[in-house]
């Protein structure tokens, strides 16, 4: 099939490079790298510090310094916010002129509202992924531009943003040649950013009560939540072990007896859940969000949310699964090919079609 030029929007906030800030940011690097791998043509705008390899132009997020008058205006936005407008307005504006002609399509990752709420200027078709529950900014600009094609990464995230966007659905997905088989045998592990709503915390309190020793990794990302629910309860048989390099991570994921996964919010895919059955390390979840499309019954145990108890017993029954079949299941419904075949074939249509009408 011919090649297709296309155009890639990142977060502003966060660089598209290992180790990844969350979901978006992996599967930003994951879509550009198979793309590429796959010879398209692709440009990518992303936060500054992205992969170089990856060849990215970076939005330009330099803080705005407005001037004392402005200074006084007390209903102005935040400098930050403003610089971040400022970036994806460039951007917008440069891909509505020759720039934009230049590509087949537009797929839209960030979550910010104006690649949304000015796809009709451009000439070419824009496409967004929706990584999150609803947000107002970029609700309200989907009601600017109804007509603007949206994907949700689960039907979980799709019904979230229904009614007000209509969204079709492609399912995240990892890089099983990456995210390699472990042996499994060791401690639990617990991945991802150290937050009240990621809920570590449930993790220890539930594995203490399984008698199974667990590894958390993963960035403080609030340091208060950190300090006073989750460090009282380290030493002894919890260990943290920081925020690890990818390889690092996958070997430690992949020694694990279980994952556990313990959302407070809901979760619009659960990416660790899908990396952690790729290393064959059954999950034992609880069931939020869309953590239920994810784990299937071979490859999990899912339980109600917040019941420490359930799923102290879930991380037991969990262990006893086959690590050859929570693979497979992995390799079957969450590999990155499977994705990326996904929105190729919406980057073929689209591309077909043209931009829609105004």
């Amino acid at each position: 099939m011919t090649p297709l030029r296309v155009c890639l929007v990142a977060s502003s906030q966060h660089p598209i490079r290992e180790p990844f800030a969350g979901g978006l940011e992996s599967q930003t690097h994951y879509l550009a790298r198979e793309l590429r791998r796959r010879g398209h043509q692709v440009s990518l705008y992303a936060a500054p510090g992205s992969d170089p390899a990856l060849g990215a132009v970076e939005l330009d997020v330099d803080p705005f310094w407005p001037s004392d008058a402005a200074c006084a205006d007390v209903n102005a936005p935040p400098a930050r916010w403003i610089a971040e407008h400022h970036a994806y307005l460039a951007l917008m504006l440069d891909l509505a002129g020759p720039r934009g002609a230049s590509v087949d399509v537009v797929h839209n990752n960030s979550l910010h509202h104006l690649p949304v709420a000015m796809a009709r200027t451009l000439p070419v078709p824009v496409v967004t992924t929706l990584h999150t529950p609803p947000l107002p900014w970029l609700e309200s600009a989907f009601q600017l531009s109804p007509e603007t094609p949206a994907v949700a990464v689960s039907e979980t995230c799709r019904r979230m943003w229904a009614p007000r966007v209509r969204a079709s659905v492609v399912r995240n997905g990892v890089d099983t040649d990456r995210w390699r088989p472990g042996p499994g045998g060791g401690p639990a592990v617990w991945s991802g950013r150290i937050t009240a709503e990621k809920a570590p915390h449930d993790a220890v309190l539930a594995c203490r009560r399984a008698g199974v020793p667990l590894r958390l990794v993963g960035p403080v990302s609030d340091r208060d939540y950190y300090e006073t629910c989750l460090r009282p309860l380290l030493g002894g048989d919890v260990e943290h072990l920081g925020h690890l390099a990818h390889d690092d991570l996958v070997t430690v994921v992949g020694e694990a007896s279980v994952a556990l996964v313990t959302p407070r919010w809901e979760e619009p895919y659960g990416l660790v859940a899908a990396e952690a059955m790729s290393c064959g390390t059954p999950v034992a979840a609880y069931d939020r969000g869309a953590i239920a499309e994810v784990v299937s019954p071979g490859a999990g145990v899912v339980v109600p949310a917040d019941d420490v108890d359930a799923l102290a017993e879930a991380v037991l029954r969990a262990a006893t699964l086959p690590r050859g079949a929570v693979r497979a299941t992995a390799v079957r419904e969450c590999s990155l090919e499977r994705m990326v075949d996904e929105y190729e074939a919406i980057y073929r249509s689209l591309a077909r079609v043209g931009r829609p009408a105004a």
